[in-house]
């Protein structure tokens, strides 16, 4: 017996079409197709149907006669000599019974139908070929006809994306408004920042705070005049803003996003046509400042177009939710405690760019943080802090329960121990900064003096403006600011980034080499004698863009290990004739004042200070300490550091908002630095007792 290929989507009956039917209809030309792809070889099966057909020369003169049939979905049914068959439908009585599946033969031929005498037999059987045909199309048609046509109608296309919609808006304004505004611009863009973030908190072993949100906004920046001198142009003592800000869907639906992108950009451009009548106007924008001669207000940047996936978030919720309860639990076994918390927090940050030369970016990240802190009052009313952090890139990297239990019991021994530590006293000596520590030293008392766009205006300090090329460090420290680097030491760095907030690629920096300052952090506004940015104009949505920080890192040729740093320390002490020397092992943060109307002065805030004894004496813990001093007689003072390296994760507020930053350093010793103790508070510690602890199973 020959065997038959056929495919499992098409009724068996599908095998008797017949060829020379098939060959001739073009109605039939997808299941010629169909037969040719799926029944192999095509040979046999014209074989098979050329016997079938020489088997009687009778079937073929009746086959003469009758027009072929075409089967249509949904045709009306008229009156060939042939039936036509459509789906639910019954099927028409032909000159002889039909056989249907699971129906049984009729026991005699209508009346009115003669009854077929013997020689008649051969008649009648000549019409099953066609029967069988006519069943066998049937089936096909309307069983195995979605094998070869779609069975439901095309989906509508995808709406475009985010960033096609904020491209297309802005090519269409930008067009009109050099046809119709006058003053015409010459630069606008688009940026939207996505936050999608969540945060955790748990306190005592119960949940304190769970929350999650999503928003997006859009800031539309226009540029009337020219790059020498638009509506950006700063007069002196002036803070304006002069981007336009709004609330974006956080859908991407196309009419939505051109609605607030359209609105937007007709509000910025009359701002800004508004603030090009003041600029000019101005006596004081003709005059050339101190810093030099006058420059232009905006740069000439290379387009750039990076499109990068956007990153999933891999955090589970409900897991880190047990586990906060689990962890927090711990900081009931303190009694010195006031109050406690450990929070997660996540972010994933999307940004989008385009603007009118050509920059078309997408890109984001994810950020992740845990934060142990616990605070206690004092005897005498002072108010006590510690805190431990931990920052990650992804979840998976986040410290284990081990870990954060550790971190609980260290902060909580820290603040029982505080509270039992003497203030501290105003003193001025040698001293050891941690890692941590002289991170943030460095961030606030030189990274702010060496934004460019402070060089440029006249009401800064103007500590380093004409320092270039000049020793503003000691000859064994460089500086190196690099958004590249997303980690040191096996911790992920806060300040990192691939493209800053005006659309220019993010670069390495090495600002003083060997002590000599080579450069400044450059935004899109220019200064006396750097005409391009760098890659750090920053800026929180809703803000201007000036050049910030990103990833300080100091290097040190003159290092040496933690032990040999401290006998230094105690040297130094002996050296200066000093009952003791200073150890800052935690600090939470600092701010400094860069303007002429202040004092050119920073503060660290320490969190955990220890006096150091020459004579063997244990470290004694004080309290209530702050450092501060003036920049410039801060950098003479440091005498070597460590070979180890920590890092300072947080972020940064200035006058573009906040952004995230990190500071790695090795410790410093110091010949000389001055502290002052914290402001006092007059409130007393608890009179109530503390609640007694349920011990948990």
């Amino acid at each position: 017996m020959t065997t038959y290929e056929h495919s499992s989507r098409f009724p068996l009956d599908v095998h008797l079409l017949r060829a020379d039917f098939l060959s001739t209809q073009p109605a039939c030309q997808p299941l010629r197709q169909s037969v040719r792809q799926h029944f192999r070889p095509a040979s046999l099966f014209a074989a098979r149907i050329a016997g079938e057909l020489a088997s009687t020369s009778h079937s073929r003169q009746r086959l003469s006669h009758l027009a072929p049939p075409v089967f249509r979905r949904n045709q009306p049914l008229s009156n060939p000599p042939e039936p036509v068959f459509r789906r639910n439908q019954p099927v028409p009585t032909p000159p002889l019974s039909v056989f249907r599946r699971n129906q049984s033969k009729p026991a005699a031929f209508p009346p009115n139908r003669r009854q077929t005498n013997p020689q008649d037999h051969h008649a009648i059987l000549s019409y099953v070929p066609l029967l069988r045909l006519s069943l066998a199309a049937f089936l096909y048609c309307f069983l195995g006809l979605s094998a070869i046509s779609p069975a439901a109608p095309p989906r509508p296309p995808a709406p475009p994306a985010l960033l096609d919609t904020l491209a297309g808006e802005l090519n269409r304004n930008f067009t009109e408004l050099k046809q119709k505004a006058d003053p015409a611009p010459y630069f606008i863009s688009y940026a939207v920042q996505e936050v999608e973030s969540e945060m955790i908190s748990a306190s005592q072993g119960a949940l304190l705070q769970r929350a999650a949100s999503r928003r997006r906004v859009l800031d539309c920046s226009v540029r009337v005049g020219t790059p020498q001198l638009d509506n950006f142009h700063l007069l002196d003592g002036e803070r304006p803003r002069f981007t336009a800000t709004a609330n974006l869907p956080v859908e991407d639906l196309p009419d939505a996003l051109r609605q607030a992108a359209w609105r937007e950009t007709d509000r910025a451009w009359r701002n800004a046509a508004q603030r090009l009548l003041r600029v000019r106007s101005s006596s004081q924008s003709q005059k050339q400042t101190s810093s030099g001669p006058e420059v232009a207000d905006f740069s000439s940047e290379s387009p750039v177009t990076d499109i990068r996936p956007i990153p999933t978030n891999k955090f589970s919720s409900d897991e880190w939710a047990s586990r906060l309860k689990r962890v927090s639990a711990a900081f009931g076994e303190f009694n010195a405690v006031l109050n406690s918390s450990i929070t997660v927090a996540r972010e994933r940050d999307t940004k989008t760019l385009v603007n009118t030369e050509g920059t078309r970016l997408q890109h984001g990240r994810n950020f992740y943080r845990i934060s142990v802190t616990a605070s206690a009052k004092g005897y005498d009313g002072a108010d006590l802090n510690v805190m431990e952090t931990f920052e990650a890139e992804e979840p998976s990297r986040l410290p284990s329960d081990s870990t954060l239990l550790a971190a609980v019991k260290k902060a909580g021994t820290d603040l029982t121990n505080l509270l039992k530590a003497r203030p501290a006293d105003p003193y001025v000596g040698p001293a050891i900064l941690s890692g941590r520590a002289s991170g943030v030293f460095f961030h606030e008392i030189f990274g702010h003096r060496i934004e460019g766009h402070r060089q440029k205006d006249s009401t800064e300090g103007q500590t380093f403006t004409a320092s270039l090329g000049k020793p503003v460090l000691p000859d064994f420290l460089t500086v190196v600011f690099d958004p590249l680097r997303r980690n040191s030491n096996k911790t992920d760095l806060n300040g990192w980034y691939e493209f800053d907030d005006e659309g220019v690629p993010a670069q390495r920096l090495t600002l003083v080499d060997k002590g000599i300052l080579k450069t400044f952090l450059m935004s899109r506004t220019p200064i006396a004698g750097i005409d391009h940015s760098n890659g750090h104009g920053r800026k929180q949505p809703g803000l201007e863009a000036v050049s910030r920080q990103s990833n300080l890192i100091v290097e040190s040729s003159n290092q040496v290990s933690p032990d040999a740093l401290r006998k230094l320390l105690i040297e130094e002490v002996r050296k200066q004739n000093k009952p003791y020397g200073l150890y800052f092992e935690q600090v939470t943060g600092g701010y400094t004042t860069t303007r002429r109307q202040g004092l050119q002065a920073f503060t660290v805030i320490p969190l955990v200070v220890y006096r150091v004894y020459p004579d063997g004496r244990p470290d004694e813990l004080v309290r209530g300490a702050d450092i501060v001093g003036t920049p410039l007689a801060s950098f003479a003072k440091i005498l070597a550091t460590s070979n180890q390296s920590e890092v300072f994760n947080g972020y940064c507020g200035a006058e573009s908002g906040n952004v995230p930053v990190s500071a790695v350093s090795p410790a410093l010793l110091v010949s000389e630095i001055e502290i002052q103790r914290k402001p006092e508070s007059k409130d007393a510690p608890p009179l109530l007792p503390r609640p007694r602890q349920e011990v948990r199973q």
